[in-house]
């Protein structure tokens, strides 16, 4: 792992870990401040200083025009959701806008069935598209990255995921959009937004659902947490939600005589578990890319995580680590996942 990398891992604190039901986060910590000095999207759009758009009158699902009027830089997150326009989509890698500037953007769709305008311009939805859903963009990005140097994503793999959820959870959507699941959800995610506040000299959180290590995300600027902080929180929430309701199918099963087996491996201890993650994450090989703003982009994967960090004057801007899809299937028991559609309706 490049040296500027694992020195910001080695310096982070973890806080006292908090739990609420089947999730556990432990904030991330770091007093310092890096001195650069940047918006996030929800600040530069409450601004007005951003403007997202489809790249002409025509479209292109893979690809967003962003004006950026700011004096300084914006950061727009991986998987944060973009709402409007001919459908919406989500941003497949962290991208720190130059300031005055205007760029094509990579992003998926999380809206399978809509191509029609609602809107000129594109607002924040303020969401993350679900961990697994961005577990699933990014490690489809860092192969595309890798092979050819493009930020794409496999956008069939995206809309499987998207449809399972909404099927694990039960949720009616007319376009298939991501976000009818956040808004049927969205009082039992406001539980979990209420019971995860936000610590001082919080950057970052490392998240357990039912024991098992899940995600980890961490940017360089505390008042940037502070934006993305509910954001992430229901991100991972949104997961722990689709497990409960697998919980519930499973449970049937046995009670008709299906085999019982355990869905999830016995818990550790949190604080133990989370210096093992770092020391393991550190221990990954790497990728470096021109990113499409500022700094460079870093990709990783190993049997166990997949990951990404931006970087930029030497600072972490953002690093973000998922466990593999494979190891979190097994715990899961083994759950079936969608195979891809033959046909792609875009």
């Amino acid at each position: 792992m490049d040296a500027t990398i694992k020195h910001y891992l080695e310096s982070l604190q973890m806080g006292k870990a908090q739990e609420f039901g089947e999730m556990t986060v432990i904030p991330v910590l770091d007093e310092s401040e890096n001195g650069l000095e940047y918006f996030t999207l929800k600040e530069a759009m409450e601004l007005d200083l951003l403007k997202i758009t489809e790249i002409d009158d025509s479209g292109s699902v893979p690809e967003l025009k962003v004006i950026n009027e700011a004096e300084i830089p914006v950061l727009i997150l991986d998987g944060e959701e973009l709402v409007g326009a001919k459908q919406n989509r989500v941003v497949n890698a962290s991208i720190l806008l130059k300031e005055k500037s205007e760029t094509i953007i990579p992003v998926s769709c999380v809206e399978e069935g809509r191509w029609s305008y609602r809107s000129e311009r594109f607002q924040d939805s303020d969401a993350i598209v679900s961990s697994r859903v961005r577990n699933v963009k990014s490690d489809s990005v860092r192969r595309s990255v890798e092979r050819n140097g493009s930020y794409r994503s496999d956008q069939g793999a995206v809309w499987d995921e998207v449809h399972q959820l909404h099927d694990r959870m039960d949720v009616q959507s007319p376009t298939g959009a991501m976000r009818d699941a956040y808004e049927a959800k969205e009082r039992d995610l406001n539980d979990y937004i209420k019971a995860f506040k936000i610590m001082e000299d919080q950057k970052g959180l490392l998240v357990f659902i039912n024991g098992q290590i899940m995600g980890f995300d961490v940017v360089s600027c505390k008042s940037a947490y502070r934006d993305l902080h509910k954001k992430l929180i229901k991100s991972y929430a949104l997961d722990v939600l689709v497990q409960k309701e697998d919980k519930k199918v499973k449970s049937a099963k046995i009670q008709k005589g299906a085999h019982k087996h355990e869905m999830f491996g016995a818990p550790k201890s949190k604080i133990s578990s989370a210096e093992k993650f770092i020391e393991d994450i550190m221990e990954c090989n790497e990728s470096k890319h021109a990113s499409v703003g500022y700094g460079r982009d870093y990709r990783f994967a190993t049997d166990s995580y997949v990951g990404s960090a931006l970087l930029f004057k030497d600072q972490v801007i953002h690093v973000s680590f998922f466990k593999s899809l494979e190891v979190e299937d097994e715990d899961a028991g083994g759950m079936a996942r969608f195979s891809r559609r033959a046909s792609l309706r875009m």
